[in-house]
Parts: structure tokens; sequence; C-alpha cells
């Protein structure tokens, strides 16, 4: 599978990433044999989040034997440093790791929760704590719905985040707006080698 450089990481990930959602719905033994097909894919990136039911859970045996194959990616949804810095502890102890490559603030796209997780106290501190102190190695920014490409610029703007996620499809692309802002978003990412990760490519409506 081809692999390019996960932004200024030095990962060379594969280009398809696995979204480990679904694994939270699944028992142990499904998991396990997903998994499985993962590893024999050769996909060495996993993204998953602490809000995808037991998914961080599912991974566990398979990362005891295998952490060292794959870029391990999760998010948090709180946006106070206290409730993000629980939440990162608590996907280190889900996933029975010592260490995540790349926390995400999960979904930061309204202005409100931007002002939190970017001001005192915030998660972006809490992040930057677990950071500093080994527990993650790089902090992205993820979103959805029509305003995520502006958030986006937004918040690189205030900080230099390793990675963005956001939709990238074709009805999406029919809206100008999201368009503009999109393809202003990819020129920012691709001057100052942020990895960009698309989502929602193959859809019937924008959600």
């Amino acid at each position: 599978m081809e692999r390019q450089t996960f932004g200024n990481t030095g990962h060379q990930s594969t280009r398809l990433l696995f979204g480990a959602a679904a694994l939270g719905g699944m028992n142990q033994e499904k998991a396990d044999s997903v998994l499985q097909i993962v590893k024999d894919a050769g996909i060495n990136h996993i993204d998953v989040a602490a809000s995808y039911g037991d998914a961080e859970i599912r991974l566990a045996p398979f990362l005891q034997d295998h952490r060292k194959d794959f870029f391990l990616a999760t998010k948090t949804p709180d946006r106070s440093g206290d409730d993000a810095r629980a939440s990162i502890e608590r996907s280190l102890d889900r996933m029975q790791v010592e260490q995540i490559d790349l926390i995400q603030f999960h979904n930061l796209s309204t202005d409100p929760e931007w002002d939190v997780v970017m001001g005192p106290n915030g998660a972006l501190e809490a992040a930057l704590q677990a950071r500093d102190q080994g527990l993650v190695r790089f902090i992205g920014v993820t979103g959805h719905g029509t305003r995520i490409a502006e958030m986006h610029l937004k918040s690189l703007a205030e900080f230099e985040f390793t990675s963005v996620l956001l939709p990238y499809n074709q009805m999406l692309m029919h809206d100008e707006q999201y368009a503009k802002e999109f393809e202003e978003l990819y020129a920012l990412c691709r001057g100052k080698n942020v990895a960009m990760q698309t989502i929602k490519s193959i859809v019937r409506r924008r959600w």
C-alpha cells in the first residue's frame, strides 16, 4: 500500500488509515478478526476516539502484540483542561499503552468550544502538558460539518497542530464556500507540512 509522510511526524503512514469506530459495537473475537485484516492489508495507522463506545478497549489485546507496528491516534471530546487530561489518561488505560502518538480534539467545530479549548486551563494546555510528559507525541484537531474547514484555519492560526481531519466529498465540494475554505486549508497544510486526513469520501448526503 502506498505511503507518505504524515505531516512533520516522520511517520510513513499508509494512505488508507483504519478508523476504529466500528469496533465499539463488536465483541472481542470479532474485533480481533477485523484487526487481523487491517494488519494483513499493510495498514499502519489506527484512528480511534474516547467516544467510540468500547473501541479503545477492543484495541488493547491487539496493541499488546503490535503496538510498535502502528501509529496510534485517538481523540478527546473534552474542552476543559482537567477533563481533557482525564480523558487522555483514561484512553491510555483502556488501550493499555504507555503513549499515544496523536491526541486530537474531537469535532472542534463551534466558536464557544474553541474558546474554551484554546483558553486558560483549556484542553490545549492539558495536551501540551501530556506531550511534555511523554504521554502523547503530537496534537491534532478534527471536525465535521460545513464550517469545519473554516474552523481548522482558525485553529492553525492559533497553534501549530500536527494534523487536521475533515470531510472531503463531491457533495460538500459543490458547496462553494466549503470548497473555497477547503482549498485554502489544503494549501496551508501543504505549506506548513500539516497532515490532512479526509473522511466521508463516499456519501449520499453531506453528513
